[in-house]
């Protein structure tokens, strides 16, 4: 993401009375969002190398992505490759599309890209693409009354090549309007850096360009920000729009918002874009404040039962709900479980390519003095669960 901040307005997000009302079924969805899936996403997002737009390695993410989608079960109609060039270079977006149940052909944008330059992009822009997973995941059979259109984005890092491609060609064809768009919704490097007081997001809000769309776009923020409220930890604060794929469709006059890290990581356009310089937990935030939002956007149903079943029910009992602690850590990390009953539990520390590196059963205070300082995975197994948490550890 190529974007120099200035702060226009900073202040959090004060429920008034215009404010959307909470909504139980959307909460039940938010907390759906799974730590291990966030972190897992991550890591094979930065196994996938350094993603240049028009590289073997960005078609082997777009491939990467498709799979994801197939596995949650959306069809082959539903999932469509937009190629697009610039001079001698040719890339693809992805593009995914929920259809809606009252307004079909009207719909809602959330949108990220997936391309990097030097390294392997996870934070800028692997944070906002394992968010769009997630909410892509837990929303599948969740009936919405607008469509919802998961677009992955390519070119970004070359000034905005794909979403420019999509919002000139497909969006509009010939200048006319052909997609009925209601708003975009845009995840950009949403990465943080372990040991941040990562508790706040930007809430991107239209302050230039074309005035005609900014009154809208300002109560889309607003909505935003009374979501991330409502269902998530996070406080906002508003940061004026600047040059990330939604501003294709700003310039169209669409109505635009979106999420930025709030507290500005130094390791985009490295290569010490990482894995190992990213907050996972701050991620994992950002994305229950994602899915609550595009349930709002898009009206979902306020049914719990037709997403939630026994299996799927969130619960304290959950080995989602683990911690471990402190992380950073130096010599010693605690685990702490949820309510498990006594039953018996493994815990394993790798390194970022899988290799075991120590191995514990039923042990809740680990020495790790023997590890040198980096990024490890730590891998908590008990009653058929499974929890997948990033370990940072200091010297």
């Amino acid at each position: 993401m190529k974007k120099t901040i200035t702060i226009f307005s900073v202040c959090l997000a004060v429920l008034s009375s215009k404010a959307q009302t909470f909504i139980q079924a959307y909460q039940d969805r938010a907390n759906l969002v799974s730590q291990t899936n966030i972190t897992t996403n991550l890591q094979q997002f930065s196994n996938l190398g350094i993603k240049t737009t028009g590289s073997l390695q960005n078609a082997n993410t777009l491939t990467w992505l498709k799979n994801k989608y197939t596995s949650f079960g959306y069809s082959a109609s539903q999932i469509v490759e937009d190629p697009f060039t610039f001079g001698s270079t040719s890339s693809k977006n992805l593009v995914i599309t929920k259809t809606g149940t009252v307004y079909p052909n009207k719909y809602v944008i959330i949108c990220g890209h997936f391309d990097s330059i030097y390294g392997p992009g996870v934070n800028d822009n692997g944070s906002g693409t394992s968010i769009i997973l997630e909410a892509a995941r837990i929303l599948k059979d969740v009936p919405t009354e607008y469509s919802i259109k998961f677009i992955h984005f390519s070119g970004e890092e070359q000034g905005l090549r794909g979403s420019t491609h999509y919002a000139n060609n497909v969006a509009y064809q010939n200048g006319v309007r052909v997609l009925d768009i209601k708003l975009v919704f845009n995840l950009d490097q949403v990465g943080g850096v372990m040991g941040n007081n990562n508790n706040t997001v930007y809430c991107d809000q239209d302050m230039a360009g074309p005035t005609s769309n900014n009154a809208a776009s300002a109560a889309v923020t607003q909505q935003l920000r009374n979501c991330t409220a409502l269902y998530s930890p996070l406080l906002t604060a508003v940061d004026p729009a600047e040059a990330t794929d939604y501003i294709p469709f700003e310039r169209k006059g669409e109505v635009i918002t979106g999420f930025f890290e709030r507290i500005r990581s130094s390791y985009p356009h490295t290569s010490s874009d990482t894995f190992a310089n990213t907050d996972p937990v701050y991620i994992y935030k950002i994305g229950k404040a994602t899915v609550g939002a595009l349930q709002h956007f898009a009206v979902a149903t306020s049914v719990s039962s037709v997403v939630l079943g026994a299996k799927e029910t969130p619960s304290n009992h959950s080995l989602e709900a683990v911690s471990i602690y402190p992380n950073p850590s130096k010599d010693i990390i605690h685990i702490e479980l949820p309510d498990t009953s006594g039953k018996d539990f493994s815990f394993e520390i790798t390194d970022l390519s899988g290799k075991s590196l120590l191995k514990t059963a039923n042990e809740k205070t680990i020495n790790v003095s023997g590890l040198a300082a980096g990024a490890y995975i730590g891998i908590i197994k008990a009653d058929g669960q499974t929890a997948v948490r990033k370990i940072l550890i200091e010297r």
